[in-house]
């Protein structure tokens, strides 16, 4: 059984739902839009996640905000620190005017989230491979080879494998919580 895909009835389907590859630790960030509305009790909520989280080593950081929702980025500092720091991941975002430590990275990606909807370059956030950021800007978006968690332009096998895996995470953590796990059960404290 896995989580529904709408609506999710628990905070917990939601993030295991749309964050699995980064809870896991094999994906550097995943980003999640939560409903305002939906979860009227956001705040608490996120804050009791951000606590119970950041002792197994996962942050919650919202990134945007507006009246309806906000989108929160779910990773591993470490893993996504070292990710950012890979050269062609650094060069795409030295390109954009991003500084280099991984809290001024993250206030500058909040900045831009406020003067743009989705700048392309939060897809380095996400893992995606900087090849194929630079051709979807490139090309308008247009003219990808593979359609999946990022528009794909080159390495299509290396991407099918990795979209497969991501969702077998999904479907596991989600099987997990069907049968009454809780995501703070399945990540112990680090």
């Amino acid at each position: 059984m896995q989580c529904p895909t709408m609506p999710f009835s628990t905070f917990e389907q939601l993030l295991a739902f749309h964050a699995a590859p980064a809870l896991a630790g094999i994906k550097p960030a995943n980003l999640i839009s939560v409903s305002k509305a939906r979860f009227p009790q956001w705040d608490a909520l996120l804050n009791r996640y951000r606590q119970e989280m950041a002792v197994r080593g996962i942050a919650l950081e919202v990134v945007c905000s507006c009246e309806k929702s906000l989108l929160v980025l779910v990773y591993r500092e470490k893993q996504l620190e070292d990710h950012l720091a890979k050269p062609e991941v650094a060069a795409l975002l030295d390109g954009a005017g991003y500084p280099a430590s991984l809290p001024e990275r993250l206030g500058k990606l909040r900045q831009r989230l406020r003067e743009e909807s989705f700048p392309h370059e939060i897809g380095a956030f996400l893992g995606y491979p900087p090849a194929d950021i630079r051709s979807f800007v490139e090309q308008g978006g247009r003219g990808a080879l593979l359609t999946g968690p990022w528009k794909v332009y080159h390495n299509v096998e290396e991407a099918k494998a990795c979209f497969a895996r991501y969702d077998r995470c999904r479907s596991a953590l989600c099987r997990h919580l069907a049968r009454g796990k809780s995501l703070l059960a399945l990540f112990p404290a680090a």
